[in-house]
């Protein structure tokens, strides 16, 4: 009992700065479930959240109708080109995918689905090459709802994240990447 309280007084001393987003919790799913999303994510307070806007894929085939399967490409060549998106912006902000913690998939039905249903294990095929992985294994809290459309016809996949990191410390320059 004297152990738990020290070692409680010994972190409430430590200053919020020293806290960073490696000490995020990442629950796992209940059940022993091997589902690659955390069923939860707790952030310490001192961590600084980053809310990044919706990223959409790049056309597949810019030469191809607008609109159509060839232009835009599968679910699963949609998602890729979201989270190549996604990437490039993260890296433009000194972030990574081991920063996400929350992550809100759009995903339109597939036109090549006679039943109007979502493809969602072609979006899985593009999740599971960056979450989950021995090189990248955080996992985020994760929703993935089916929408009637997107800012674009044919546009299948839209992928939002709330990212977690070290706040800066006092006195150190925090300017926005490419603002002007």
């Amino acid at each position: 009992m004297k152990t738990r309280v020290g070692m409680a007084l010994l972190l409430a001393a430590l200053p919020l700065s020293s806290l960073h987003a490696d000490d995020v919790v990442r629950y796992p799913l209940m059940g022993g479930s091997k589902f690659p999303i955390a069923r939860a994510v707790e952030i310490p307070a001192g961590t600084t959240l980053v809310f990044h806007s919706g990223m959409t894929p790049t056309p597949k085939d810019a030469n191809a109708p607008k609109g159509t399967p060839e232009y835009w490409g599968d679910t699963t060549t949609q998602a890729l080109s979201a989270f190549g998106n996604l990437k490039a912006s993260l890296d433009d902000l000194g972030l990574n995918f081991g920063d996400v913690v929350k992550m809100l998939v759009f995903l339109v039905a597939d036109p090549a689905d006679k039943d109007g249903h979502m493809d969602f294990q072609g979006f899985m095929k593009a999740y599971t090459q960056y979450f989950g992985t021995s090189e990248q294994p955080n996992l985020p809290a994760r929703s993935a709802v089916q929408v009637a459309g997107l800012a674009a016809p044919g546009m299948l996949v839209e992928i939002e994240v709330i990212l977690a990191k070290k706040t800066p410390s006092k006195g150190a320059k925090h300017a926005a990447p490419n603002s002007k």
